[in-house]
This record gives structure tokens, sequence and C-alpha cells, in this order.
């Protein structure tokens, strides 16, 4: 698991000003440390000056920072920028990669989540690339929601982690929503099917039923947003998961034109007070160019970047 963020002596004098405090602030259980600090962890050392470069895909650096995350105490090592571009880049780094940080509260911190956590993974073979992708996703989520609210229930943690397990029975090998009919209606079914297997596995656990009820409830709904504080919680941490994390993937996967459909329909189910997030985290060029331009057609004000 992701643990500390290693710095080189020089950096560390400079870590002051707002950028730093953000980071303290939605990455409070990473520690922030000189490079020599890392004694006793698997440090990875990555170039900021080439995460921050023109043109770069996050997607590049994945399989090498996702591979080391079986690690026990993985450590990142930053170099290449120092004062608030380091800070930024390295809550950009977080963002991307914080499903490896598996940040937890009271509700999601006992044995029982645990096992719940060990059955998600044993659903997923991940030398299947697309289930691979998924169970990124589904951590992702999860970390966000922790991220948008750190007290939020277990009812609301389990949705988010399952909320695309159908995915495993209908899209394992090959995306095929893109070519249903009507794309609602196939949503609807991925949706109360998700429910359907996530409330069979948690009555296994033995989970109460008032949380088999809630999370089955959830994940029903959660491709139609609604009113519900807890429903519009997990679309938006399903939102900002894409394009935090699948975005890179998609955009070589589908159509530009398909790509263009989901960049406006995933901003569409995000709450416009989430939008500042969207300037947390690094996106492929392609899909940013995309994303602004669907801000500025609705937002004439809009300034690329201004995220």
């Amino acid at each position: 698991m992701l643990r500390q963020l290693l710095l080189s002596e020089i950096d560390t004098s400079s870590r002051g000003g707002a950028g730093w405090t953000l980071l303290a602030a939605e990455f409070p259980t990473i520690a922030v440390l000189p490079l020599a600090s890392g004694e006793g962890s698997q440090v990875l050392y990555l170039d900021v000056e080439e995460w921050q470069a023109p043109g770069f895909d996050p997607f590049s650096w994945d399989h090498r920072v996702f591979s080391a995350a079986s690690a026990e105490n993985l450590a990142l090592h930053l170099v290449g920028a120092c004062g608030e571009p380091l800070a930024h880049a390295a809550l950009e780094i977080l963002t991307r990669y914080q499903g490896l940080i598996g940040r937890r509260n009271a509700a999601s911190s006992g044995e029982l989540f645990n096992r719940i956590l060990e059955r998600h993974r044993a659903l997923h073979d991940l030398n299947k690339p697309l289930v691979r992708a998924d169970y990124q996703h589904a951590l992702d989520a999860w970390q966000w929601v922790l991220r948008l609210a750190p007290n939020a229930d277990l009812a609301v943690q389990v949705a988010a982690l399952f909320h695309d397990v159908e995915r495993l029975l209908s899209e394992a090998k090959v995306r095929v929503e893109h070519e249903a009919e009507d794309s609602q209606i196939f949503k609807d079914a991925h949706a109360a099917l998700g429910a359907e297997l996530t409330c069979a596995l948690l009555e296994e656990l033995q989970v109460d039923a008032v949380t088999c009820e809630r999370v089955h409830w959830l994940i029903t709904r959660h491709e139609r947003p609604g009113e519900d504080s807890a429903l519009a919680l997990i679309n938006d941490a399903d939102a900002l998961s894409f394009f935090s994390l699948n975005s890179s993937g998609f955009i070589r996967y589908f159509s530009p034109e398909h790509t263009r459909r989901k960049v406006a329909s995933t901003l569409a189910r995000l709450r416009p007070e989430q939008h500042a997030r969207l300037g947390q985290m690094r996106l492929p060029p392609g899909v940013r160019a995309l994303l602004d331009e669907r801000l500025r057609s609705a937002h004439p004000a809009w300034r690329e970047g201004a995220a």
C-alpha cells in the first residue's frame, strides 16, 4: 500500500504554501518525508518533470506504479520540481493512484470490511485487461467516496466498491454497452443485476439486512442520478474516477466521437460543486481538450485548465 511521498532534501525545505496545505488536507494518511526516511520501504522513483511535460499521458506510468502496489509499504520518490509546482504534481499523482492508498474510516476499518475487500478482489481476474481496469476503477471510486465524504457509512462505501460488478459477466472480454439499442435499458439492467450479485455476496458474509437493503437500493439506481445525497455522492465518485483514472484507457479503446459523448455524459453526472476537483488531476491530452470544449460550451467564460 502507498504510505509515503519522499522528497530530496532540497525540496523538503520548500514545503510551504497553499499547494502543500491542500495536499495534506486531501491525503492526510500520506506522510511527506525526506528521502532518507524511506528506509525499509519499496521506493519508486518518479520524475515530475516528465509528468508535467506537454502532451504527457499518465497512462504511460500506470503499469510501473500499479505493479509496485504489492509492496506492503510503498513510497514514491518525487524529483524534477520544487515548491508549489511539486506540490501540485504530487496532488495529481496521488489522485491518480489513490486506489493504492486504501484510505478507510470507522465504518470500514474492521474485519468485516477486510472480508468484503478480499471477496471483491477474488472476483476479479487481473490477467484480463478490462477486468483489471474495472477493479482499479472500483477501488478508486471507493477512495473518491471517502475523499469527498470522510464519514461515509458502510453501505455507501460498499455500493461504490461494487457498483460495476455486473461487468464481470457482460464486459469482461469486450465492451458492449455502446452497441446496445437503448443505452439506458442496458444500464438499468447492469445496475439491477449488479445489486443482486452484491447482496448475495454480502449475505454470505453475514452483513446485516439494513445495510444490504441500502446497498441494493444504491447500486440499482446508480445509473439514474437522483436527489438522494448518498446516490449523488456515488455518482460524483464514479464520474471523478472516470476522469482521473479510466479516461486514458477509454480514449484508446473507443472512437473519438464515442469518447466525446462519454465525456459529456460523465460531466453531466458530476455536481457543479465538484468541478474544481477536475483541476486536481492530470488528464490525457485528448480528454482534457474534450472536457475543456464541453465546459466552454456550458460556461462561455471558461478558460482552458481552469478546472
